[in-house]
């Protein structure tokens, strides 16, 4: 396994360890499916997760692959889940969405407190 692979497989750990921890017990890696990938992580309903673990931050690239994979998981929500420099949890790295993801998810939250 490259070295680069390597830290892509220990961040997606990292944030399935995390999402289980925080009452996400389903959650879990997902096998690369080339064109069809539907993200890294799985087992919350609805959301395709893109974990990223690169030094240099590319977040319009990232956020067009994770549209593709949202819809190939064929999901409501996509998030680039991206590791932060000098942080080892998950809880402190960034979680990225686009503005129309983003609005979206918080209708869906304000509808869910009526």
């Amino acid at each position: 396994m490259s070295r680069e692979r390597a830290k892509g497989t220990a961040a997606e750990t990292a944030v399935v360890h995390y999402l289980r921890g925080a009452g996400f017990p389903h959650v879990e890696r997902r096998a690369g499916a080339g064109r069809l990938d539907a993200g890294d992580i799985a087992g919350i309903v609805g959301v395709v997760i893109e974990v990223k673990a690169h030094a240099r931050t590319e977040l319009a690239a990232w956020l067009d692959e994770t549209r593709r994979e949202t819809a190939n998981g064929h999901a409501d929500y996509g998030a680039v889940w991206h590791k932060r420099r000098g942080k080892g949890s998950p809880a402190d790295w960034f979680v990225t969405l686009d503005g129309a993801t983003f609005t979206r998810l918080l209708k869906a939250a304000l509808n869910a407190d009526t």
